[in-house]
């Protein structure tokens, strides 16, 4: 990184809305050699004060979470820490001058929202050919570990069974466009086979391994899947569907187990293969052709297959690159599920993208967890609101045992103000936000150092956004409140089979309808506080309430029924019926809760109970309108 001569700290103290001194922020200055500090550094801090401080005293409420830098000295070492908030700072101009003056232009005329960070340049690959030549410089280094078992591979080894894999399954008869389904929880095998299936053009179809017959064979049937890949754990749920849908064993030709078992290929005979019939000259076109098919239930109704494309992921992991700040040194924990997409693409393959060392964890277990975190000195860990909050309860965990950590990065679910400032000056960890969805690969906008608590911090290179008016559609201005929509080059080619559902999402100039409410303030920084879809968000699990209703619907007591999501301090929200129920019948609450945890994964139960009601409140044309039910609860005492 070259020497440097000279630095100066310079401290402005902030006041908030109550106008408290808070803590002093420090803005490091990193001069040119060439520079003379005793002549330049007055007219630079007068620069600096009137570019950029105007904005930091518009922050309200908020604290700035600096980590500085040890006193430079020409020639002197940096340690890990310092050297990365020196790349933060240089891949931003080099100058807090330069990137003080980006800030003020993130807004424009017409009121659309841009990203403070450079764009990047997509490469017109396949994610396979992106990843392998990030691989070339960590050919040695460790890049998955199985905690539980030890079990670990290299990038090289990574890279060698990638090719094993994908010559094993073409060998098999498996083509472009095909579809394979993965029913398993986080294993290192796990990304070499969404690699393997990359490279042939073959669509890999995650699928949460909580599922339940009926859920995993709608899965099946809706992806058009060939082929499956499970372990031996989940070969009942399996079973049971081939049981109850024959034609479902039909479609499925092959089943593969992580492991063994019977009448299963074991994975491992794939990774064994020679690697003769990997396939050269797949005609890929990233811009069109499925890499995944995740599912999700965009902003109302039943899971849909969401069709992202190479381009998709190989665009938003590059996307990440700046915001997140991971290095080669880091280690992560991949605690949070490959089926989901946050899990996928800025966990497991936005560790590889940068050869960092990527811990994988099966499943959540307390003491799992904290061990893995501990032992294998995890340094960046991306989780979800529900597990800081266990981190932040549980009376036994300790400052020691999380000492490894730089930052945390949360998403998947909304985490208040309050909650980020007591778990950081609980542990001493910055925890910075991030936002997407599974229609977006996944990020749109991330925090960043130094960090605003609250706020999903600012849109990603190459991504724009705008706060759109619910009745009217208008573009709104700084602080009005209304829909959060996006464009990027992460934005999804669609839903499967679905094109109502998709001209719904996705309109006519490339913007996607998050379905969530907020704002943006001056700083360029987005606040979500609402969500005007219809989706339940438990623990960061999505819970589509129509999937419920219809459920409910064939049970013979119930005439009609609606099913919304209600706060709560853990979970963020529970999933509660309102229940009409027919003439002449009886029902209990707890009959209700327990046939709807006998039809569906544990995440989807009616945690939030259940009220039975005379009429479930509709508009005229008969849609529910599960805001009246949501503030009825909000006026109860």
């Amino acid at each position: 990184m070259g020497k440097i001569d000279s630095a100066s700290l310079a401290h402005f103290p902030i006041r908030d809305k109550a106008d408290n001194l808070r803590h002093k922020p420090v803005i490091h200055l990193i001069l040119k050699p060439y520079i003379a500090i005793n002549r330049d550094y007055p007219v630079r801090r007068k620069v600096f004060e009137q570019a950029f401080c105007g904005t930091i005293m518009r922050l309200s409420a908020t604290r700035l979470v600096s980590q500085c830098l040890q006193s430079l000295k020409s020639g002197r070492s940096l340690s890990s820490s310092s050297r990365t908030q020196l790349q933060h700072v240089l891949r931003r101009g080099g100058n807090g001058i330069q990137s003080a003056r980006a800030m003020s232009s993130l807004i424009t005329p017409d009121n659309i929202l841009k990203s403070p960070f450079p764009d990047e340049t997509i490469p017109d690959v396949s994610l396979t050919e992106y990843l392998f030549s990030c691989f070339k410089e960590h050919a040695d280094k460790t890049a998955i570990v199985d905690f539980p078992t030890g079990r670990s591979y290299s990038y090289s080894q990574l890279k060698a069974l990638v090719i094993r894999v994908a010559s094993a399954l073409n060998k098999r008869g498996f083509k472009k466009g095909d579809v394979i389904a993965v029913f398993s929880p986080n294993l290192p095998e796990y990304s070499i086979l969404i690699m393997a299936a990359a490279t042939l053009g073959v669509v890999l179809s995650p699928a949460n391994p909580l599922y339940t017959p009926p859920e995993l064979a709608r899965h099946l049937q809706l992806s058009g899947s060939k082929a499956l890949v499970s372990i031996e754990l989940l070969l009942p749920t399996i079973t049971a569907v081939f049981d109850i849908h024959p034609e479902t064993k039909e479609q499925i030709k092959e089943v593969f187990v992580f492991g063994e078992a019977d009448n299963c290929v074991p994975f491992s005979l794939l990774m064994q293969d020679d690697g003769k019939a990997f396939p050269e000259n797949v005609d890929i076109n990233p811009s069109e052709d499925t890499l995944v098919l995740p599912f999700s239930s965009g902003t109302t109704g039943l899971p849909k297959g969401v069709m992202l494309t190479h381009r998709n992921c190989v665009a938003n992991l590059k996307q990440i690159k700046s915001p997140m700040e991971v290095v080669d040194d880091d280690v992560l924990l991949g605690i949070l599920p490959f089926y989901h997409i946050y899990g996928m693409v800025p966990v497991q393959f936005g560790a590889l993208q940068i050869g960092s060392t990527l811990i994988t964890l099966p499943r959540f277990d307390p003491e799992m967890f904290i061990n893995s975190i501990y032992k294998s000195k995890v340094s960046v860990l991306h989780i979800v609101p529900p597990i800081i909050l266990f981190l932040l309860k549980f009376p036994s965990i300790t400052k020691e045992q999380l000492k490894s950590v730089r930052y945390i990065i949360s998403g998947a679910a909304p985490l208040g103000e309050a909650l980020t400032k007591e778990f950081t000056e609980k542990f001493d960890i910055p925890i910075y936000q991030g936002y997407g969805l599974t229609e977006s690969s996944p990020v749109i906008c991330a925090d960043s150092p130094p960090g605003i608590p609250g706020t999903i911090g600012h849109c990603i290179s190459n991504t724009e956004a705008k706060i759109k008016c619910v009745d009217t559609g208008k573009t709104l201005g700084v602080g009005e409140f209304g829909e959060f929509c996006a464009r990027g080059p992460q934005m999804m080619k669609g839903y499967l089979n679905d094109p109502e559902a998709t001209s719904k999402m996705l309109d006519k100039d490339g913007w996607l309808q998050t379905g969530d409410l907020g704002y943006y303030n001056e700083n360029g920084t987005v606040v979500i506080e609402d969500r005007l879809k219809e989706l339940i968000k438990y623990k960061g699990y999505q819970v589509p309430p129509a999937e419920l209703e219809n459920l409910l619907l064939t049970h013979p007591a119930v005439q009609d029924c609606a099913v919304i999501g209600i706060p709560d301090v853990e979970a963020g929200e529970l999933p509660r019926a309102y229940v009409v129920l027919k003439e002449d019948t009886k029902l209990h609450e707890i009959d209700v809760i327990q046939f709807v945890q006998d039809h569906v994964s544990p995440y989807k139960r009616l945690r939030g109970g259940v009220e039975f009601v005379d009429e479930i409140p509709k508009s005229v044309s008969g849609k529910i309108l599960r805001r009246v039910l949501k503030a009825q609860i909000l006026s109860r005492p």
